[in-house]
């Protein structure tokens, strides 16, 4: 059984993630780290695509010492599994998410990945082989899910979100939205790649909830099931 999947992200009122260098940019405020912190910590894993990886080089770590200590109490690690979509595996071995907290991660690669890459990730993570040109999203799920993940938050990026939105895997999204525009037709938004031509591909949402928080707003979808 595939785990429940959440998408979280902060946009500019423009709708972009970040610059068109892939330069991450401050977009939500000390509340709503904290939301995403607590977000994070409810979880069983986090996941995010070797984009993100490269261009912020996060730890996906769980930053508060209270919610650390409530994980820790419930009998979890003290910070969720970290997932990295990779179909290349050009995770460096010292990248933040590999080597900050103690925990699992995992990494999924393609078939076509170069073997002394693989065979290096293997002594940081546990490496996923799905897929032979592209990473297989629902067979990575799959493998997830047998490893006891029930509920996974994914933070990016828009390639990875919108691989798991045409496949039908998303559940729910939050979307906060900030005070900036950040402008550029090539800056990154919450769904990249060539998107959907028809209409009747278009993924549905439903608005369950409308939040103000720093100097934006929260949005909660849950995706509708066609």
């Amino acid at each position: 059984m595939r785990p429940l999947v959440v998408v979280n992200v902060a946009m500019s009122a423009d709708g972009k993630l970040s610059t068109r260098e892939r330069r991450q940019v401050k977009i939500s405020g000390a509340e709503d780290f904290s939301r995403v912190d607590r977000l994070k910590a409810s979880t069983d894993a986090v996941m995010i695509g070797i984009g993100t990886v490269l261009a912020d080089d996060p730890s996906l770590t769980v930053k508060s010492p209270e919610s650390r200590r409530e994980r820790h109490n419930r009998g979890k690690p003290e910070h969720p599994v970290r997932v990295v979509i990779d179909s290349e595996a050009r995770t460096p071995p010292d990248a933040s998410i590999l080597t900050k907290g103690e925990g699992v991660r995992v990494v999924a690669v393609t078939g076509q990945a170069d073997p002394d890459r693989v065979s290096v990730l293997r002594t940081k993570a546990t490496v996923i082989v799905a897929g032979k040109t592209e990473v297989d999203l629902g067979l990575v799920l799959e493998e997830l899910g047998a490893m006891g993940i029930r509920h996974l938050m994914v933070e990016g990026g828009g390639t990875l979100i919108a691989g798991l939105v045409r496949a039908g895997l998303v559940d729910e999204i939050y979307t906060y939205i900030g005070n900036i525009i950040i402008g550029g037709k090539d800056a990154p938004t919450l769904a990249d790649g060539p998107g959907w031509i028809r209409e009747t591909d278009f993924a549905r949402l439903e608005l369950t909830e409308v939040t103000r928080i720093d100097n934006g707003i929260l949005l909660h979808w849950l995706v509708k099931k066609p």
